[in-house]
């Protein structure tokens, strides 16, 4: 079965980028909703926002696996950044 090509495009406004500190995850049944955040205190700002179904969202952290794990290889270990202690929890939550 031959492969079929998508060509993907990068709009002009996304091309740089978005810079993100923090992120939120929720989820419903149908769907994960991850929130891309900027902190900066005393405030924050969600810089980016992208809504997946449950079956994708299983792709992209096996996606992120493989590729933390090809990172390592090539730069060596991550080492995990320390959750700064704040009155309210804002960062990564696990």
């Amino acid at each position: 079965m031959a492969e079929k090509q998508i060509r993907v495009e990068m709009r002009k406004e996304l091309a740089g980028g978005v810079y993100a500190n923090s992120l939120r995850i929720t989820h419903t049944p149908e769907e994960f909703v991850l929130d891309f955040i900027m902190i900066a205190p005393p405030a924050g700002d969600v810089t980016a926002r992208v809504i997946t179904s449950p079956g994708h969202m299983k792709r992209i952290v096996k996606a992120l696996q493989e590729n933390i794990a090809k990172y390592e290889e090539k730069y060596g270990k991550i080492k995990p950044s320390v959750e700064p202690a704040q009155e309210e929890h804002i960062g990564f939550k696990p």
